[in-house]
């Protein structure tokens, strides 16, 4: 068991029969009135915020993760299979526990997140961007870049992003994969 004064950004903890990752955190002591930590949760199963404010001292339950390296092999109806990246085992991870499945690229490594009582898989995240080539976008049209705009356009593993107007096909850029927004074009 741990208190309130051990919440940290990343700290997974047993709330409400799920388990939930502390996204935000903040310790209050108002001038009048105990002191208190408000918290912004997510949760590793259904991937819902919720917001939560404690008592100071209060007693939480944390649970155990483990981070472990695989690499994306392939699809099926199965879900998408993993190759360990230590032991090399193969393991299959269903479609809802990885957020952004369409930014996942052959031969790219992830993190699954593991609760180390159960050995069961909670998550899997992907690097914080990926280099894609542009497969498909309709050309610019010139003179129109007074402004931020911006033009979908398809990528090599099917997922569709908003890029700028001076993008074309065959250019390899940069992708956020917690927002899947344009970051650069790659080198």
């Amino acid at each position: 068991m741990a208190s309130t004064s051990d919440i940290r950004n990343g700290l997974c903890i047993n709330f409400n029969h799920d388990i939930y990752t502390v996204v935000e955190f903040q310790h209050v002591k108002p001038g009048k009135g105990p002191a208190f930590v408000r918290t912004k949760l997510k949760s590793l199963t259904s991937g819902k915020v919720v917001d939560n404010t404690w008592p100071s001292g209060h007693k939480i339950d944390e649970v155990r993760i483990e981070r472990r390296k695989f690499q994306y092999l392939y699809k099926d109806d199965m879900g998408f299979h993993f190759m360990n990246s230590e032991s090399f085992e193969q393991v299959s991870i269903p479609e809802n526990l990885i957020e952004n499945n369409d930014l996942l690229l052959d031969g790219m490594n992830v993190e699954a997140l593991y609760n180390a009582n159960t050995d069961e898989i909670l998550t899997c995240e992907l690097p914080s961007y990926v280099i894609l080539e542009v497969t498909y976008s309709e050309p610019g049209v010139k003179g129109d870049t007074a402004t931020n705009a911006t033009k979908p356009a398809k990528l090599e593993t099917g997922a569709e992003v908003n890029v700028p107007l001076f993008i074309n096909e065959g250019d390899k850029i940069k992708v956020d994969t917690s927002t899947r927004a344009y970051m650069e074009r790659a080198k």
